[in-house]
């Protein structure tokens, strides 16, 4: 996608160059041992940090196919598509990489809370313990526990 919205010519979202290939990239990404990568997740138009979780190369290229936000979960060892349950999904307008290529930045339209614990982004409470973020949803009228 375009920084407008839109898709570009090539159809990638988050205007990322590639071919289509599993992670055709324009630049080297640095892969840590679990071949993972940190990737936080940011809102495109308010600069709002909203999560961060891990992306390997699986729920990268799933994420250029679809242009929703994808991820894999360490504690549950699978790809995961943000909001697939929930329905407070990620569309990806744009996913830029650190000087390093060790890190990822989702710009991303987020729908509903970013945070399973219902608030709007993950960062909601300060060190001290103080709720300092907006609770948007109930966790336990949206997650089923079994």
């Amino acid at each position: 996608m375009t920084s407008d919205g839109g898709e570009s010519e090539s159809g990638d979202p988050g205007g990322v160059p590639g071919t289509g290939d599993a992670l055709a990239t324009g630049v080297d990404l640095a892969f840590d041992e679990q071949d993972l990568l940190p990737a936080v997740a940011q809102d495109a138009e308010t600069g709002e940090v909203l999560m961060l979780a891990y992306v390997s190369e699986a729920a990268l290229e799933r994420t250029r196919e679809t242009g929703r936000a994808h991820y894999y979960s360490r504690s549950r060892d699978e790809l995961w598509e943000k909001g697939a349950s929930s329905g407070h999904t990620q569309a990806i307008r744009e996913v830029r990489v650190d000087c390093d290529g060790d890190a990822l930045l989702y710009l991303v339209e987020q729908t509903g809370g970013a945070c399973h614990t219902g608030y709007r982004s993950c960062f909601h409470r300060t060190l001290d313990g103080e709720i300092v973020g907006e609770q948007v949803f109930d966790p336990e009228a949206v997650y089923d526990d079994g």
